[in-house]
């Protein structure tokens, strides 16, 4: 960024090769051109050195994490695993269903054993309890739960059910039937449905970006270099959380949304440079060194902010005190890092060497391809001369899909998540249907041996408990003792969360409650808590950034709250589709009456980031007319002209992107889908191409005004070069 200087400070001199004095961005362009072979090298070892690691990803990143790090039911669960040989949420749960006689007997008591001894082979597994009656054990004795229990954390138990899924399910013979079940194996399968559909969708979004591409730039070339600059970043951030995972626990959830975002983000990054260098090279007939310069000078610019207003957003979700959100939040951060820094260093080397080969294999308008879009520029004189007409029938339509907002509900995932035919699904069904409605969410209470009188007469009498087993004595000879209730509704009912906020008021001071269910109660409970702080945080910072960059607070206001609108309607239609079920045919989901509860905070940040990423593109193209001529009109109607076209394309690829993501897999991949999906096609559309232009037009100069006492606290950044 390009500052004013006075006094001590010294003014770089002017560059012999291109003219003028340019900025950090400018200077850092011309050195990677004038350096050409080291920067090659130096991008080669990180893309080689940590791409030997990529490959490695999907079997080393953790599979859990969907906790609330400091709640009680994590120390349930701690305690459980310490003290009774494993028997904890994260423990595996062998369901063995016999369909002629005892599950107990003839050819279900061979497969008992079998998988006995195979879990006994398993370090990772702690004791084997075999089936109890009353407990484990059908009252018709046709179902048998065999527990594994953990003896590993809950990341390598995910991978132990991973590793044992298949062998197990393979015991199953025409009369008995085995499937694996419990919280680690649901994770299993839903983290490997997951991660299928992500790949899927990614095989499809690659060539209909390529398409949109083409038609954005006119020539091939040009529209590969954003794909493979993207791909590079990938990588590379890849390899690094695979190495980061040697040290801290990384969820697999962190690359498979870094897959998606990364990729949108990228090919907006190396558009908006793509588009400004070749219209200086096109319409200007600047030097290469001399467009390079220009280029990192103001789009550049523009890149960084937007690159650091991203980075901002997404490290707000670090204060929700849960690894799986941090570690996704990181893992996301890591990437744009990536793709930030090759768009910054890797694309302006390869820019200067092909210069005018990058219209290569040019559609026929390829040469009108200039950096003002004459259409733009229209369309902004239109909103000059309408901008009431235009910004209520925007403002009423975000207005009506954000309203439906008020009545979202959140809850943590159901087993609906998971295909009817993964293991832990129908293991569970089995377990419903032989035990009770409650039998897959059985509540774990740790207590003093002291209060294990007291804490079975309360779990007894409590409405929300339909049966109590007897205390179990800590395996390791310490006071504690286990008693694992079976509560009256299934573990996604809410009156579930009625029950065991009763039973932690009414429990001796010693007990805590946990299990499976409870952990997502608790850390549901924690993302309601977290949210609020952490959307203030971000719109609080989103607004502070474009304070600094554009030093113009109205305009610097107007940009976050038209940012935090497009994210309320995008919510408003998240609920009409995921909690009323609009579109689940078509979609091919089956509702489960809420939006899963991690979804506000996590897509909030994504999504603001996002649409703060357009509103830089917009903003600094505008603040650099108003810089040139001070002239309102210029601004808003020259940005248009000169940024819209790249913001429409950049938005056609995210919504092209996101889509693909909500056309195959499990639930969640579809709600992070449709929902980005429709916040990128309403804030690039909608907001950025109208509402956002037609708030420049009716502030006017008041727009770009800064008080004389915020000048002097703000540096001087501008967006125009020379």
């Amino acid at each position: 960024m390009s500052t004013s200087t006075t006094g001590r400070h010294l003014q770089p001199s002017i560059d012999p090769d291109i003219g003028y004095r340019p900025g950090p961005l400018g200077r850092l362009g011309v050195a990677v051109t004038r350096h050409a072979r080291a920067t090659t090298v130096v991008w080669l070892l990180v893309i080689v050195g940590l791409g030997v690691f990529a490959p490695k990803v999907e079997a080393e990143l953790s599979g859990a994490g969907w906790q609330a790090n400091g709640s009680e039911s994590v120390a349930a669960r701690d305690l459980a695993q310490e003290h009774f040989g494993g028997n904890a949420s994260s423990a595996i749960q062998v369901v063995v269903h016999s369909n002629g006689g005892p599950a107990t007997e003839g050819a279900g008591k061979a497969i008992l054993a079998k998988a006995t001894k195979m879990l006994q082979q398993d370090s990772r597994i702690a004791e084997v309890v075999q089936p109890q009656p009353g407990a484990t054990l059908s009252p018709d004795g046709s179902t048998a739960v065999l527990l594994a229990g953990a003896g590993a954390d809950t990341n390598d138990m995910v991978r132990a059910a991973t590793d044992l899924k298949g062998p197990l399910e393979d015991l199953s013979t025409e009369q008995v039937q085995v499937n694996p079940t419990g919280a680690s194996l649901l994770w299993s399968d839903f983290n490997e449905a997951n991660l299928s559909a992500m790949l899927k969708s990614e095989l499809f979004s690659w060539p209909v970006t390529l398409a949109i591409l083409v038609l954005a730039f006119g020539a091939l070339v040009a529209a590969g270099l954003p794909l493979i600059l993207t791909l590079s970043g990938l990588v590379a951030s890849a390899g690094s959380l695979v190495l980061i995972n040697q040290f801290v626990p990384v969820s697999i959830w962190a690359m498979n949304f870094a897959m998606m975002f990364a990729l949108a983000l990228g090919i907006d990054y190396a558009l908006f440079l793509v588009v400004r260098f070749r219209a200086a090279r096109m319409g200007d007939h600047d030097s290469p060194r001399l467009a390079i310069a220009e280029t990192m000078d103001t789009a550049g610019k523009a890149v960084l902010l937007s690159g650091a207003t991203v980075l901002i957003s997404l490290s707000a979700v670090m204060l929700v005190p849960s690894p799986s959100f941090r570690s996704m939040a990181g893992g996301i951060m890591l990437s744009v890092i990536f793709v930030l820094a090759a768009t910054l260093t890797l694309l302006p080397l390869v820019l200067f060497k092909l210069d005018q080969r990058i219209n290569k294999l040019s559609l026929p308008w390829v040469h009108s391809g200039e950096h003002a879009s004459p259409k733009f520029r229209a369309w902004g004189e239109r909103l000059w001369k309408r901008p009431v007409l235009f910004g209520l029938a925007s403002l009423v339509v975000l207005l009506a899909l954000a309203a439906p907002i008020f009545g979202l509900k959140t809850a943590m995932p159901s087993i609906k998540v998971l295909p009817e035919d993964a293991s832990a699904r129908v293991g569970y069904d089995l377990v419903q249907k032989n035990f009770g409605e409650g039998a897959p969410g059985t509540l774990q209470v740790v207590a003093d041996k002291a209060d294990a009188k007291a804490t079975a007469k309360v779990l007894s009498q409590d409405d929300g408990i339909a049966g109590v087993m007897p205390a179990m004595p800590a395996s390791d000879g310490t006071d504690h003792v286990l008693i694992q209730a079976v509560p009256t509704v299934d573990p996604s009912n809410p009156a579930l969360s009625d029950t065991v906020d009763r039973l932690r008021a009414d429990l001796p001071s010693s007990a805590v409650v946990g299990g499976a269910p409870v952990e997502n109660l608790d850390l549901k409970s924690q993302l309601d808590s977290s949210t609020p702080l952490v959307i203030g945080v971000i719109l609080a910072l989103g607004f502070l950034l474009l304070l600094v960059a554009l030093q113009a607070p109205l305009i610097a206001l107007l940009g976050t709250l038209a940012s935090l609108l497009s994210t309320a309607a995008a919510f408003g239609v998240a609920r009409l589709v995921f909690q009323e079920g609009w579109g689940s045919g078509f979609f091919g989901f089956e509702s489960q009456g809420f939006l899963d509860a991690w979804a506000p905070v996590f897509f909030f940040a994504m999504i603001f980031a996002i649409a703060m990423d357009y509103t830089v593109f917009l903003l600094a193209s505008a603040k650099e007319h108003f810089e040139h001529t001070g002239d309102p009109k210029d601004a808003m109607v020259g940005s248009l002209a000169h940024s819209g076209r790249v913001i429409f394309a950049a938005g056609a690829v995210m919504v092209a992107v996101f889509f693909t993501f909500a056309l195959s897999g499990p639930l969640p991949p579809k709600e992070m889908g449709i929902i980005l999906g429709i916040a990128v096609l309403l804030d690039a559309f909608l907001v950025r191409l109208v509402l956002l232009p037609v708030m420049l037009r009716l502030t006017g100069r008041a727009a770009w005004y800064v008080p004389r006492w915020l000048g002097r606290i703000l540096p001087n950044i501008r967006f125009s070069h020379g």
